[in-house]
């Protein structure tokens, strides 16, 4: 006699034709999926995916932004899924200025839901291999409970973000990144002026890099790509060092995420604090704090959003003395592990 829970969780009459089909279609295909752990280069808050059997237990941890609840359960996720299903692609060539590409657009179609990609952290990711072709998924889409299948849909890994992904500890450095002055606003995080306003406890991320659904009080520091241009006719060149340095400018966008007036104004002092105190640039303009729109029609209501913009100048070899001082403090460690 079927059991109550098998009946309920018996596929329809549909679902287990669709089934059938999907099994012959594939060849009974079994997709392997590794864990990777997203670690954030301190320097200037690059985001990487490193292999996480290459990482100690402690070093994951230490690499994760979540919850001590989140971190126990993310220290026993399995490194590697195996799950059967059927993979379809399509590709697209795509011509641009600097660079030509395939896109590569995956649909995995799976039988029963795969919950080890619901239940994993933000800072964890489940990344297959398949002829070639490395992929996750963004969304699960096409559901209909009738059909019974489950479409998991992403875009495999473009050709020019295979250096963000970390197969070996060869693979990883802790060189400097980016040319411009955002290692300054990063070494914000920890710095404390002995004066009233302190520091009000926000933290500074690199704009498009900060953690998934972080809930405020937070910062994103945008450095406007048109912004960054040269105040000197051309770089000086240490002749002992060989060190390349050369006076630069910023247009620096700064939202504020969560803040009211009195904290908004106390991380405008905080900066101003700070150039004054470590020189690392100087403030050219006249900032501002402004209040900005963000709306969700659920709610009916604004977020406490406001932003705030600088014009700073610096010297390429002072970022640079601040991205070694954080690096010095914030060096993850690795451990080779054996790949299983």
């Amino acid at each position: 006699m079927t059991g109550l829970e098998e009946a309920l969780s018996a596929k329809t009459e549909l679902g287990s034709a669709l089934a059938d089909g999907v099994k012959a279609l594939s060849l009974n295909q079994k997709i392997t999926f590794t864990l990777y752990a997203r670690v954030i280069l301190p320097i200037d808050g690059y985001a990487f995916w490193v292999r996480a059997d290459l990482l100690s237990d402690a070093a994951l941890i230490e690499a994760m932004t979540v919850s001590t609840q989140t971190l126990a359960a993310a220290s026993s996720k399995p490194k590697t899924l195996k799950v059967a299903g059927s993979l379809h692609y399509a590709t697209d060539i795509r011509q641009e200025e600097s660079e030509n590409y395939a896109a590569n657009r995956v649909v995995f179609t799976s039988l029963s839901p795969v919950d080890q990609f619901n239940e994993i952290a933000p800072n964890l990711m489940y990344l297959a291999e398949f002829r070639g072709l490395r992929f996750s998924f963004s969304s699960r889409g096409s559901f209909y409970q009738q059909a019974d299948l489950y479409h998991y849909l992403g875009y495999a890994v473009y050709a020019d973000m295979a250096s963000q992904i970390i197969d070996s500890v060869s693979d990883w450095n802790t060189t400097q990144i980016v040319s411009n002055s955002l290692p300054a606003w990063l070494a914000l995080n920890s710095y404390d002026p002995v004066y009233g306003f302190g520091n009000p406890g926000i933290t500074f991320y690199p704009s498009f890099l900060t953690d998934l659904n972080l809930v405020p009080p937070f910062a994103a520091v945008h450095i406007d790509p048109a912004g960054t241009r040269a105040l000197a006719s051309a770089p000086t060149i240490d002749p002992a060092t060989s060190t390349h340095t050369q006076l630069c400018m910023d247009r620096v966008r700064i939202t504020l995420w969560g803040t009211r007036n009195l904290s908004s104004a106390n991380v405008l002092d905080m900066i101003y604090q700070y150039s004054s105190d470590v020189s690392a640039f100087g403030i050219m303009n006249i900032p501002v704090l402004r209040d900005e729109k963000r709306t969700q029609a659920e709610l009916l209501t604004i977020a406490q959003k406001k932003t705030v913009e600088f014009e700073v100048s610096y010297l390429q070899h002072a970022m640079r003395a601040i991205a070694q001082k954080q690096i010095e403090t914030v060096t993850p460690s690795f451990v080779i592990g054996d790949g299983a």
